[in-house]
């Protein structure tokens, strides 16, 4: 591990820090607790339980639930071939996870299990046109990389990605369900105004958001 490396360690208590909390300054990769792959509600159960959400506490996730939740959506589940657990376009990878929070904004890097600095800004708020993914604890962010689709015209690049980001949205919604998490995927987004706040590179595009976080009781 080097100087720029954290490790978030599970949490041994009730009063271990919340992952929104637990590091105020973006000063390097943060290596998330390795996701526990057992357990759950039964697959039939998280379906019946599937719903939208958009009335959020301010209560953030643990490291522990926040390592869970990524490997989720779309984290590595055959090392050997790089696969994943969401199907993705002709085995090209062309989306990425942004996660947005109170503390700023990281990049999943799901080889890894991490997150990499991105942003030191909260830009909650730009994440969706509705008010309550300003205060919400976790906006995902799904990107794309239309350049990494060259063998179809630019203007087919985003169904394409688009339907990558739902493939992820979905295992989302199932792991909330299973968890007692709340989550909505949301396509009312400023896209072009949150790419820039993200200073995405070229042919890179904003799909989709969701937000998670604890129903509101």
């Amino acid at each position: 591990m080097t100087r720029n490396e954290k490790v978030l360690d599970p949490p041994t208590s009730a009063a271990a820090p919340a992952a929104s909390k637990v590091s105020a300054e973006l000063c390097g990769v943060m290596h998330l607790p390795s996701p526990n792959m057992q357990g759950g509600k039964p697959l039939m159960e998280c379906l019946t339980a599937r719903r939208s959400v958009r009335a959020y506490s301010a209560r953030a996730l643990q490291p522990q639930v926040l390592s869970n939740l990524l490997w989720a959506a779309f984290g590595v589940n055959r090392p050997e071939s790089d696969g994943r657990t969401a199907p993705y376009w002709r085995h090209v990878l062309v989306v990425d996870i942004y996660v947005a929070s109170a503390d700023g904004v990281w990049l999943y890097e799901p080889q890894s299990h991490s997150l990499s600095p991105c942003q030191t800004r909260d830009l909650r708020a730009q994440t969706g046109r509705q008010d309550f993914v300003a205060t919400a604890p976790l906006n995902l962010i799904y990107v794309a990389h239309g350049e990494r689709m060259s063998d179809i015209p630019a203007e087919e690049r985003r169904l394409y990605a688009s339907v990558d980001a739902t493939f992820i949205g979905q295992n989302v919604y199932l792991f909330c369900a299973s968890e007692g998490l709340g989550t909505v995927f949301r396509g009312a987004v400023d896209c072009e105004n949150l790419a820039r706040a993200l200073c995405l590179g070229p042919g890179q595009m904003v799909t989709f958001a969701q937000t998670v976080g604890y129903p509101q009781n």
